[in-house]
């Protein structure tokens, strides 16, 4: 099995919504003068721009970014094809970088990368239709409580209004016998290279009010209209997602604009809760404010030398 390299180091920079993940990466992609990797699941999406707080051109145009702009929304993309994607896009990198950046909220999808991932079970139509129906039957609320019942560890992660990711916990447990949160506790596989993760975050008024100024931005910006423009897509996957969901319930007439938006905060602001909950148990993560530049370079250059010197443990 390979060693990690003296000379090639993933950096990894996590944390939740809003804290400020893409500018502190691109900070350090300038000071290292190497590449960005997004690991957040919905920035892949060209259709999806403003509802993602996706970096925009000149922050693009500061540092490489892949897996921005990569796919669309009716591609079936996923964390096993992250992680093979993703590992040969950061080879590249290291052919011509002894750094590269791995940067974004999503814990599985970082996860995926730096140890690995199970394969799940295959799909059984069966299983899904059946719960697809008391999905229809008995509404989300129904599909989160069992889930919440069946597999808590799963259920602290999940996105829980996303209706097609807690229905995949189900089946995958009715399929195998075995919970979700079972598949995300693999043997880890030794990646060849130094993996330093630094997480970031904020004192929780600050991150809510960022989150609250965030999505009134994103208003502004034009993220109803980008958001009526995905109707035909809706189903899909990729938008099944806080920021998107709720507006179209706005389109259907369910809500008023106004709670749409409301919700919006108060979901965002519970995602960047179970964020941190994630990230929270690793206990290999570096935690700093997102201002702290220097003092991120002074450990990651501490962690690359140490790195470098002879291994005289056991």
């Amino acid at each position: 099995m390979n060693k990690p390299s003296a000379q090639k180091t993933l950096i990894v920079i996590a944390g939740p919504t809003a804290v400020g993940k893409t500018a502190l990466a691109i900070e350090l992609a300038k000071h290292y003068q190497t590449e960005i990797v997004s690991a957040d699941s919905r920035q892949y999406y060209r259709e999806m721009a403003i509802g993602t707080a996706k970096p925009d051109a000149d922050e693009l145009s500061q540092a490489k970014h892949h897996f921005v702009n990569s796919h669309s929304v009716t591609d079936s993309y996923n964390v096993g094809d992250f992680e093979t994607d993703g590992l040969k896009v950061i080879d590249q990198i290291f052919e011509t970088h002894d750094k590269a950046i791995l940067a974004g909220g999503s814990g599985l999808y970082i996860k995926a990368i730096c140890e690995g991932f199970d394969a799940l079970p295959p799909v059984d139509v069966e299983v899904r239709n059946e719960l697809n129906a008391l999905y229809a039957e008995k509404g989300l609320k129904y599909l989160q409580e069992r889930l919440k019942t069946e597999d808590p560890g799963y259920f602290e992660q999940v996105d829980e209004h996303n209706p097609q990711r807690i229905i995949r916990a189900l089946e995958v447990m009715k399929t195998s016998g075995k919970l979700m949160s079972s598949f995300h506790t693999a043997n880890v596989k030794e990646r060849p290279f130094k993996i330093v993760k630094i997480g970031l975050n904020l004192p929780r008024e600050l991150l809510y009010q960022r989150i609250n100024m965030r999505v009134d931005a994103m208003v502004r910006q034009g993220l109803i209209d980008e958001v009526k423009g995905l109707l035909p897509y809706r189903d899909y996957n990729a938008l099944n997602t806080v920021g998107y969901t709720e507006i179209f319930d706005y389109f259907d007439g369910t809500t008023s604009l106004e709670d749409a938006i409301a919700l919006i905060k108060q979901n965002t602001r519970r995602f960047a809760k179970r964020q941190l909950t994630w990230f929270n148990k690793d206990k290999s993560m570096h935690w700093f404010a997102p201002n702290q530049l220097k003092a991120i370079i002074e450990l990651i250059d501490k962690e690359t030398n140490e790195n470098s010197r002879p291994n005289t443990e056991k």
